[in-house]
């Protein structure tokens, strides 16, 4: 295996990471698959599912070197059913062509990852991944019916059934969803959908305080609409996002503290276009600056593509640590208060943005010229303020990102022994010889 593959294959969007595999696999078919595990099973080989390698928790990297198992050829769609309205896919078609496919027979699969050019139906089932439709839409466990799996010992079952309603045992099916590989490798998905909404209208509202776009979302809630869309950027995300690009949709206003980017989906555009005045009656006691309306196609484009390359800007301006928050959407503003507040402490800098329709907030904590004796230690501490912040708020210390490698450490602020002791016992059931992702989501 050559120095580039190893390269590529030991590392994934996680910080800047690096953990090297002694081999790399490529099966085409799920008795392949069953063969591999079969065997690392019985020789005790570490095996590390892969798919695009677009997470943000370390989940796909090989740390203790062993067997990288990428399902990159697993990419087919097997079966569009439009009259019972599923699909069957391999884990390794990416999620945008398969909305794309759907959405030639007027089907619509909702979630939505900023990495959606990139990732895959795999990937995004072992994160349980969300996106900006996942406000009104849910995420992908609302969408799974049944999965095809090779457990450790190489045994392939199906995990469900093809059906909306299903009360028979255990729910193996969503045990599955957010695994992050540790149980079983997923060869075969089926999907629930749903009709394409036809229309949508978007609007870019600034805010001259981020507190202010934060506490607008619970007022939009309270004016009963739910947007398809309701994303939260900061100035700095957009300013970073606009020259990462080297374009913007919009004038920028550097006196406004934040943007929510809001949309309204549907099939009546009269409807759609109330929904919009509601929104606006709910912005009223905020002071927000001149409202942007995407007119056309292209506008809307610009827009979202300006959202969903926030992660990649970032990146671009430092190492960063990627904190994937999520509290009730009516604490947000509170988090993001003690967010500033905390960095102020532990002397670092933190970029925004994310799903605020959700109470998602995706905290990038930046390295900048911080030693690095403060990114290892005083980092830390902020880290773990934020995260028992999170917990009086009654959220958790991930939404869609996983927990991987870099966030295992942090899972007791979150959970009791006890409740940890109950998940090893379902990692030890299904992985009795722990080859399956080994040194992912259990603190050391």
């Amino acid at each position: 295996m050559d120095k580039e593959s190893k390269e590529i294959y030991g590392k994934d969007e996680t910080e800047d990471l690096y953990f090297e595999p002694e081999l790399i696999l490529k099966p085409q078919n799920t008795l392949q698959v069953s063969k591999i595990l079969s065997y690392c099973n019985k020789e005790n080989i570490a095996v590390t599912p892969r798919g695009a390698g677009t997470g943000l928790s370390g989940g796909a990297l090989p740390v203790y070197g062993g067997i990288c198992l990428s399902m990159e050829n697993f990419n087919a769609i097997l079966d569009i059913d439009e009259e019972n309205f599923q699909a069957t896919a391999e884990p390794g078609v990416i999620t945008q062509v398969f909305q794309e496919s759907l959405e030639k027979k007027g089907l619509f699969y909702p979630p939505d990852p900023a990495s959606k050019g990139s990732c895959f139906l795999g990937g995004n089932i072992a994160e349980n991944s969300g996106g900006p439709k996942a406000v009104k839409y849910g995420v992908v466990q609302d969408y799974i019916l049944n999965l095809e799996v090779v457990l450790a010992s190489g045994e392939i079952i199906w995990t469900g059934a093809n059906v909306l309603k299903n009360a028979t045992g255990y729910n193996l099916t969503q045990l599955m969803i957010g695994s992050e590989g540790t149980l079983g490798v997923v060869t075969k998905i089926v999907f629930r959908l749903i009709p394409k909404p036809t229309r949508d209208l978007l609007m870019l509202v600034p805010f001259r305080k981020l507190e202010d776009a934060c506490k607008a979302v619970k007022a939009i809630f309270q004016k009963n609409v739910t947007p398809s869309g309701l994303e939260l950027m900061e100035k700095d995300a957009i300013n970073y996002a606009v020259e990462f690009l080297d374009e913007s949709p919009f004038p920028i206003d550097q006196n406004m503290e934040a943007q929510l980017l809001i949309e309204v989906d549907g099939n009546d555009e009269n409807t759609l276009h109330k929904e919009c005045e509601t929104i606006m009656d709910a912005l009223n006691p905020f002071e927000c600056g001149d409202i942007l309306y995407a007119d056309n196609n292209q506008q809307k484009e610009s827009l979202w593509k300006l959202r969903r390359s926030v992660g990649e800007a970032v990146k671009a301006q430092s190492i960063y640590k990627e904190e994937d928050t999520v509290v009730p959407r009516a604490h947000l503003a509170e988090l993001i208060i003690a967010v500033k507040e905390i960095g102020l402490k532990f002397g670092f800098r933190s970029v925004c943005y994310g799903h605020a329709g959700d109470g998602n907030l995706h905290i990038n904590i930046l390295k900048d010229d911080l030693s690095e004796e403060a990114w290892n230690n005083e980092v830390k501490k902020g880290i773990i303020a934020i995260f028992e912040k999170v917990k009086a708020l009654k959220g958790t210390i991930s939404g869609e990102h996983g927990i991987g490698l870099v966030q295992k450490e942090f899972l007791p602020i979150i959970f009791q022994e006890k409740q940890l002791a109950l998940m090893r016992g379902i990692k030890t059931l299904f992985d009795p010889n722990h080859i399956l992702n080994p040194g992912k989501i259990w603190p050391d």
